[in-house]
């Protein structure tokens, strides 16, 4: 490849769902008295989202223009619009209460089958996640088969417990060994995005930013869980992925649970005696560079910060659309602020090839699309100068502030 060539950018992290009443046909016939009941009584969570941006969710053309117009050629799709049952958005929804659980797994089976035809429209460019439960494992691994053999190739979007939700055990139980063994043998990848895993706030003041600053160590929970419990070490084929998260985080926690294991290893923790707690054959560190990858969603310089150390064939960028928070429709931008000072090959992996070889896109059959939307390395290597005033991505936002608070001090 010559250097020049334009990259073919594949954004790991978008959203996307069906309209909810679409989602009835995509339910088990026996299941819609139930959602004729529940949807005469189900109100929008989010009155804000009502409008033309809905329809980015489903509309498979308007999909196509924006992602193109952006400079995307290629998208990783996690879920959106809120399933049948649900109060709200799958990946920020804790797992379903006991009582639940039926219809709620109802609703993200009508979601996987309406997702599955959604990506077949357009199949070189989608690699759709499918969604499971943990409730219970037989049921998880029935899902994992039919999300392999229906051509979700995102893979799964792996539940995350919060230490509230006790009717769900931790990822480190030995009971989802089954489930870890078919994912493997499904060649699919374990997907987890920020926003899991967090407990239930009160409507105190703060909340709302509490959440979202708390929201990184919780979701980070999944990552220290699966090292920790060897799970890839029983499945050494395993692939897992943490997105809108970045990468910088990684090394320090590398760091920490290093350190822990010296002492695990040694058969005693201070004074908490670990001999009947096996440890791990490697250090932690050697099972996050061999399974883990990062998506680095709407980053900024600091996001791919680490890369030396988690390796930057691990970094996966992502605009989030068409999340508020997310850099569409300035993701040229966003390259040009988090990649202008990064070699080409560097960039290159991370805006695209990272992308293809985890969820097997075709590089090749993507390459005439990127030459048109011509996202270029002399592009991205422009610093970016101002920005975008309109934006209301968080790392704009952020980059923003920090600037005019510079300003206020000079």
């Amino acid at each position: 490849m010559s250097a020049g060539t334009p990259y073919v950018t594949i954004t790991a992290d978008t959203h996307a769902g069906a309209a909810i009443d679409t989602y009835r046909g995509y339910l088990d016939p026996s299941w819609r008295d139930d959602f004729d009941a529940w949807r005469g009584e189900y109100k929008n969570p989010a009155k804000k989202h009502v409008g033309s941006k809905k329809t980015k969710n489903w509309d498979s053309d308007e999909r196509r223009t924006d992602l193109e117009a952006d400079g995307v050629v290629g998208e990783v799709i996690f879920p959106n619009t809120v399933p049948p049952f649900y109060a709200k958005a799958f990946h920020i929804s804790p797992p379903p209460r006991p009582e639940s659980y039926a219809r709620e797994r109802a609703g993200i089976q009508a979601h996987n089958r309406w997702l599955a035809e959604f990506c077949a429209e357009e199949p070189e460019r989608r690699a759709g996640i499918g969604l499971i439960h943990l409730n219970d494992v037989d049921d998880a691994i029935e899902d994992v088969k039919w999300i392999a053999e229906n051509g979700l190739r995102g893979g799964v979007l792996l539940p995350l417990p919060s230490p509230s939700e006790h009717w769900i055990e931790p990822l480190n139980h030995p009971q989802y060994d089954r489930l870890w063994a078919v994912i493997q043998d499904c060649d699919l990848v374990i997907n987890q995005h920020s926003g899991q895993g967090s407990p239930e706030y009160c409507e105190g003041q703060g909340s709302k930013a509490l959440w979202a600053n708390e929201m990184a160590f919780f979701v980070q929970r999944g990552f220290t869980h699966l090292i920790m419990g060897g799970v890839f070490e029983r499945f050494p084929s395993l692939k897992y992925i943490l997105t809108e998260s970045g990468c910088a985080w990684a090394p320090g926690v590398m760091r920490q649970l290093d350190a822990m294991y010296m002492a695990w290893k040694a058969g005693a923790i201070g004074e908490i005696d670990t001999s009947k707690d096996p440890a791990l054959k490697e250090l932690p560190s050697f099972y996050a560079r061999r399974n883990c990858w990062y998506g680095a969603s709407f980053p900024g310089p600091r996001d791919i910060k680490g890369r030396d150390v988690v390796g930057v064939d691990k970094i996966l960028w992502g605009n989030d659309y068409p999340h508020y928070e997310g850099c569409y429709p300035y993701s040229r931008e966003n390259m040009r602020f988090a990649f202008a000072d990064v070699e080409e090959k560097e960039v290159r992996m991370m805006l695209g090839e990272n992308a293809a070889a985890l969820y097997k896109f075709d590089l090749e059959r993507l390459r005439p699309a990127a030459e048109a939307v011509g996202i270029t390395p002399a592009l991205v290597r422009e610093p970016l100068d101002e920005i975008p005033a309109d934006s209301t991505c968080i790392t704009f936002m952020r980059a923003r502030a920090e600037q005019q608070f510079k300003a206020s001090r000079a």
